[in-house]
């Protein structure tokens, strides 16, 4: 494995290239799912106060996909400065963002001490989560795809994905350590815990990520004066399908893994099950997805990206059912295993190599914008309702869980047909001045 990257003359260790991805990667990851699973526990109750349960874990849900609303926003204001300014100022700003909110969070007085304002500002600082977030996926791959070196693009890229496994574990470990406490001290106070502890991972990041460099792709693009002055509507414009297709095939994972994160953990509760339940299912789903994100990544390397997506895009499509059915037992083992089908394996099959394959798509110029675009808008339609969605399905069924999976069996149909259509592209040349959507469909036109 190649141990450094040259840039100006001079090596710069790929482990570390990595590590600044993978750091700020994990505390935006952990920030996003810490609220997700507040939201379900916590923030029904403390924050939209009803008299019908239901009513109020719609709104929790709803400020979930606030969230998700803005993270668009954020893909193209950051992409658009991360393709004109560079990568690494972007990462560090974005990671401010994300992690400042967080903390802020943990300091929100609730309902109950200041009414309507409370719900107000938690939605605020919701969607400059989503902010942060938008643009810190695009930033964090990069950085690892634009360093790699050839054939090794998909297993570098993974790295910052693996901030998703991770951040789960810790904002799961973190919930459901302090639910041990006993369910009054985790609506009280101890659920601001996990929220403040935000800004250690903060510190730590930044102190990382200082310290790189700017991928040498985008270095000679500068050079060359060839920045777009509009990235974001290039990308749009010039390359509406890679755009279109990219988005579509990112649907699947997006509900994936918001159903089994998100709405799990409030579905449960109709079970007559306790949270610790659901939350031991995602920590042993967590570990499981880290190396499956792993795995599937470096596969992807060896026989190309759609394949490899396209397996996990199947498999959520066949195990929706089988998976809501073992949940619905109730038993506790039963439903680990439910969890770790469709998030461990399915959902991450298709992170592992997602990030290469969104980069792929685009020249330099215009990356930046362009993969954000396609992973930010991707996810409106898909994950940012995911949650409110399943729980309006599951209240209209009386309770049934049916119409949750074949919601999770149509989004990944949609993604498998968005599959078929997308190039394939493992073996593009990253600097090459065309999109690399055009160059394949080139060189099958030659080849025919």
């Amino acid at each position: 494995m190649s141990k450094a990257v040259v840039v100006d003359g001079r090596e710069v260790p790929i482990r570390r290239v990595a590590a600044a991805s993978l750091i700020g990667s994990v505390v935006e990851w952990y920030d996003f799912f810490l609220y997700g699973t507040m939201a379900g526990l916590v923030f029904a109750t403390e924050f939209f106060p009803s008299k019908d349960p239901v009513t109020g874990e719609l709104l929790a849900f709803a400020t979930f996909a606030a969230g998700f609303i803005t993270r668009p926003l954020g893909g193209v204001i950051f992409g658009h400065l991360g393709d004109r300014l560079g990568r690494k100022p972007m990462l560090v700003v974005t990671m401010m963002i994300m992690g400042l909110a967080t903390f802020a969070m943990g300091l929100l007085p609730t309902y109950a001490s200041i009414g309507i304002a409370a719900p107000i500002l938690l939605v605020t600082l919701r969607m400059l989560q989503g902010i942060g977030l938008g643009g810190e996926w695009g930033g964090a791959v990069l950085l690892c795809v634009e360093h790699a070196p050839e054939g090794r693009r998909g297993w570098f890229s993974s790295w910052p994905q693996l901030g998703v496994p991770i951040g789960l574990l810790l904002s799961t470990a973190s919930v459901r350590f302090l639910d041990s406490l006993g369910n009054d001290a985790l609506v009280e106070w101890a659920w601001r815990l996990p929220f403040l502890f935000s800004i250690v991972l903060v510190a730590i990041g930044l102190f990382i990520r200082l310290r790189i460099t700017e991928p040498e792709a985008f270095r000679e693009v500068v050079v060359n004066d060839d920045r777009a002055k509009l990235p974001a509507f290039e990308a749009l414009v010039k390359h509406p399908k890679a755009t279109l297709l990219g988005m579509g095939a990112r649907i699947s994972e997006s509900v994936t893994f918001n159903v089994y994160n998100a709405f799990l953990v409030a579905y449960v509760a109709t079970l007559a099950l306790a949270p610790t339940v659901i939350l031991d299912a995602l920590l042993v789903a967590a570990v499981v997805g880290f190396f499956v994100i792993l795995g599937s990544a470096r596969l992807s390397d060896r026989v190309g990206r759609r394949p490899v997506f396209a397996a996990g895009a199947t498999l959520a499509f066949v195990s929706a059912f089988p998976v809501f059915w073992l949940v619905d037992t109730a038993e506790p083992w039963l439903v680990t295993v439910a969890v770790v089908v469709g998030w461990g394996l399915a959902a991450c099959t298709m992170f592992g190599p997602e990030g290469a394959l969104f980069a792929e798509l685009f020249p330099t110029r215009v990356r930046y914008s362009g993969m954000s675009t396609v992973y930010q808008l991707g996810v409106l339609p898909s994950g940012a309702v995911a949650p409110a969605i399943c729980t309006w399905l599951v209240a209209q069924a009386s309770g049934e869980s049916w119409p949750a999976a074949v919601y999770v069996m149509a989004m990944a149909a949609v993604s498998l047909v968005a599959l078929a259509f997308l190039p394939e592209t493992h073996r593009r040349d990253l600097r090459a001045p065309e999109p690399v959507a055009e160059a394949v469909r080139r060189e099958e036109l030659v080849a025919r």
